[in-house]
């Protein structure tokens, strides 16, 4: 898979930009604050319908304007299909495909992609949500209709928070409480929150080997790292042994029957209701909902230790490259057909790291089929990436240098020199 021509229109600082793209690596070389971000957020935007840097699209639009429209041509193999998304400052999207109206949602699948920026430093260093936003951006990419159920669980939320806030100021006024409502949003919280839990525990599991694998890889080390999903209503969450203790039978074992337990809906829904109703009472004194996934974890651990904390910053770079290169091997494995690789976008990434690991993030990349790079300057880059070069000043591409046209500048500097 791989995006070919690309339209942007009051995105960012962007006010009108077409640029066309080719497989292989390309390169956006410019100074901070410029654009090249901006240009790779808005192609990772159609893969997740988010952004990793603001919670609201509002600030995607262009100052002073109403809308801003994203454009690209996906390919895979023989194939070619066009979408684009109108992010509207104060009401709902619009998006077509192949030139179709469609509702925003249905374009989920159609391009998918793992970007990689140096913010992802708190998918080790920072709080649960981080960790649950990586895992459920991933959770919509390889089940887009699963972006309904998070977005209708986070309405019954809403609606129960809402109700539980009554609830407790009726409490503090000596007021009799009707709960019968309140029974109503469990059954749906729990049925919602289930099919929440059952998809991130599948993720984890497939993404435990190639987060091992790659943490290896990238730091040359000898510490295992592990993930675990860390579930409120699971009784098991805060005994979870190390890899190092996983050696033991008995230990293992205990550890894949709690994973395969939180992999069957019929089993997390129950135990959901079991924990609503256990809290209910403290859940109406404080006023707020405190059974669900919201309020899960990842839990990331090296060696015996959590990796949160006790990682050196070195170890935890290469924490949060694994998780973000394991994603992209998830995805690759969910696709089907020869040409469905995920595009990789790196944003400002190789300046942040060591030769070592520059160099070993180098060879894991170099073959793949589409990797957009952000850079300060082409220097930042090990010198075996080679691909097309954008430079981006002010909102705009000011300058493309293409591969071939370097070998071939190259090829006439060594004939002149033979001769």
């Amino acid at each position: 898979m791989y995006v070919g021509d690309v339209g942007l229109a009051f995105f960012r600082n962007y006010r009108r930009q077409i640029l066309h793209l080719h497989p292989g690596i390309t390169v956006f070389v410019g100074e901070n604050g410029q654009g090249k971000t901006n240009l790779v957020e808005a192609i990772s935007y159609l893969s997740t319908l988010s952004s990793h840097r603001v919670a609201s699209d509002m600030a995607l639009v262009h100052q002073g304007e109403n809308a801003a429209l994203i454009q690209a041509r996906v390919h895979r193999g023989q194939m070619s299909t066009s979408v684009e998304v109108e992010i509207y400052a104060g009401r709902a999207n619009r998006a077509r495909i192949n030139r179709g109206n469609a509702r925003p949602i249905e374009i989920l699948g159609i391009l998918t992609s793992v970007m990689f920026v140096p913010e992802d430093l708190r998918l080790v260093r920072g709080g649960p949500q981080e960790r649950r936003i990586f895992l459920d951006e991933l959770m919509v990419q390889l089940r887009p209709r699963m972006e309904t159920v998070k977005n209708d669980y986070d309405k019954v939320l809403r609606q129960r928070g809402a109700l539980l806030k009554n609830l407790s100021l009726a409490q503090r006024r000596g007021q009799e409480a009707d709960t019968s409502t309140l029974d109503v949003w469990d059954d749906q919280l729990a049925r919602l929150g289930a099919e929440i839990i059952v998809h991130r525990v599948r993720i984890i599991s497939h993404l435990r080997p190639y987060v091992e694998s790659y943490y290896r890889d990238i730091s040359q080390g000898k510490k295992i790292a592990r993930i675990d999903y860390a579930a409120n209503v699971d009784k098991y969450r805060f005994s979870l042994p190390s890899p190092l203790e996983l050696a033991d039978e008995n230990q293992r074992k205990n550890v894949e029957e709690r994973e395969n337990n939180l992999m069957d809906e019929q089993y997390v829904e129950r135990i959901m209701k079991e924990a609503l109703s256990e809290r209910r009472a403290e859940e109406i004194r404080r006023g707020v909902n405190l059974v669900g996934p919201h309020r899960d974890d990842v839990e990331l651990s090296l060696g015996t230790m959590p990796a949160k904390g006790y990682a050196s910053h070195g170890e935890s770079w290469s924490y949060a490259l694994a998780l973000r290169l394991a994603s992209w091997d998830v995805l690759k494995e969910d696709s089907i057909g020869e040409y469905s690789q995920p595009i990789l976008i790196l944003d400002d990434v190789f300046a942040e790291l060591d030769s070592q690991r520059r160099n070993r993030l180098a060879e894991i990349i170099r073959s793949s089929e589409q990797v957009l790079i952000t850079a300060a300057v082409r220097e930042d880059l090990p010198e075996e990436l080679h691909g097309d070069v954008f430079t981006v000043k002010n909102g705009e591409i000011v300058d493309v240098t293409r591969y071939v046209e370097i070998h071939e500048e190259e090829a006439c500097g060594k004939e002149g020199s033979d001769g």
